[in-house]
């Protein structure tokens, strides 16, 4: 079985906790993040997502990954599926990892595998080049301090705010 991954990586001047916040504030997404245009769900292990994508040059898509980890402030993660386990299959995560006091490095990658891999190259590339700008767009976000950018007290996801259990 065919198999390729995307690893970004960004250091960031922010806590981990402001980072977090930005990840899971899906309605608050559209503002500034270029690549994932929007998710709905609850983050919780075994729900399912929405998740809108338009990586550069490509038309954007919707899929419906599970998730799979949650670990506030440290790690998301979820696989998505192309209709079949084993055609396209993608395990995408998102890795906060603090540095020091109020600085974190930011890691975003995804496994992508199965029998399509191959054939998919022209849009691996493109979803490469969409994690860059998500992880720089999420680092001028995070540094600017931008309160608005926060998701409500109760981290509930109506409206698209993230609740992490």
């Amino acid at each position: 079985m065919a198999e390729y991954r995307i690893t970004t990586g960004i250091e960031i001047n922010a806590s981990a906790e402001r980072v977090w916040s930005l990840l899971t504030d899906f309605a608050g997404m559209r503002d500034w993040n270029p690549f994932i245009r929007s998710i709905a769900g609850t983050l919780r292990p075994g729900s399912r997502l929405s998740v809108r994508i338009t990586p550069p040059g490509k038309r954007g898509m919707v899929f419906k990954p599970t998730v799979l980890v949650v670990r506030p402030g440290r790690e998301l993660r979820w696989l998505g599926r192309l209709v079949l386990p084993g055609l396209l299959d993608g395990e995408h995560c998102f890795l906060i990892e603090p540095l020091d006091e109020g600085r974190v490095r930011f890691t975003h990658e995804e496994r992508f595998s199965g029998l399509l891999v191959g054939l998919a190259r022209g849009m691996l590339s493109a979803t490469e080049s969409g994690f860059h700008a998500m992880n720089a767009a999420l680092k001028a976000r995070a540094e600017a301090g931008d309160a608005s950018a926060r998701p409500e007290p109760d981290g509930d996801i109506r409206q698209g705010h993230a609740r992490t259990r």
